[in-house]
């Protein structure tokens, strides 16, 4: 069973939504290196292809999320995970009890970002590692007093993630920027993003060649790097607790 799309969550295998798909898989593969042979806690699994991916080379994956329909589903499609239902506000685990904590596109959707990255301290083991990946307020939603995305509460620019990790307690030992490569950006005039959200407004059906772009779109397509962080789409950071 495919979950539904409802835009706050994304499902891969649909041609529509491989843009998405593409770009949230792109910055799994740049940091599933810090999950090898750990123990790790994907903290708002989603559909959960991310947290199979982190399992191709972690000894345990526990993929954690709140709704009921997703933990099932999860759970069905991916019986190599552990799968828990549970409030990323009080995460259902013990102290001290994994390596790695991942939370991608996940932490712009929470109320209280200081409490989940204070429960995300208390999880880690000594010298674990907090992995977090984010849309980039100051391009996602430029310009605006809240978050374009009606599923989210609360976006972020690079030093607001910087300094929210730090002030939790964890040393910062990577923040990069996702952006396009040079394919996507001469890609329907470097316009695929806003083409996307006009046909998802209108709800007219999709041009040719706005669907063939989109699915055309592979990890090979983004880059990840510190450079010019204020113009990056998404935010990639790698927190260490002490």
């Amino acid at each position: 069973m495919t979950l539904p799309l409802t835009g706050e969550r994304t499902v891969p295998g649909i041609a529509e939504e491989n843009y998405w798909f593409r770009r949230h898989e792109a910055a799994y593969l740049h940091l599933i290196g810090h999950c090898a042979d750990a123990v790790v806690l994907e903290a708002g699994c989603g559909e959960g292809y991310g947290a199979q991916l982190i399992r191709t080379v972690a000894r345990r994956v526990i993929a954690l999320d709140y709704d009921e329909l997703t933990s099932h589903h999860v759970a069905r499609a991916y019986p190599q995970l552990d799968v828990l239902r549970g409030n990323l506000a009080t995460l259902p685990l013990r102290d001290a009890s994994v390596d790695v904590v991942a939370n991608l596109q996940v932490i712009e959707h929470l109320w209280d970002q200081e409490g989940f990255l204070a429960e995300c301290r208390r999880v880690l083991r000594p010298g674990g590692t907090l992995i977090v990946t984010t849309p980039n307020r100051l391009t996602f939603s430029p310009g605006q007093d809240k978050p374009l995305n009606p599923f989210h509460t609360r976006e972020l620019a690079p030093s607001e993630l910087d300094e929210m990790l730090r002030e939790a307690g964890f040393r910062v030992d990577e923040l990069a920027g996702l952006r396009h490569g040079q394919r996507l950006d001469s890609l329907l005039d470097g316009q695929i993003i806003e083409a996307q959200v006009e046909v998802a407004l209108s709800g007219a059906p999709w041009p040719v060649e706005l669907k063939e772009a989109v699915e055309s779109v592979t990890v090979d397509d983004f880059d990840i790097s510190p450079e010019d962080m204020d113009t990056c789409l998404d935010l990639v950071a790698v927190a260490v607790r002490p």
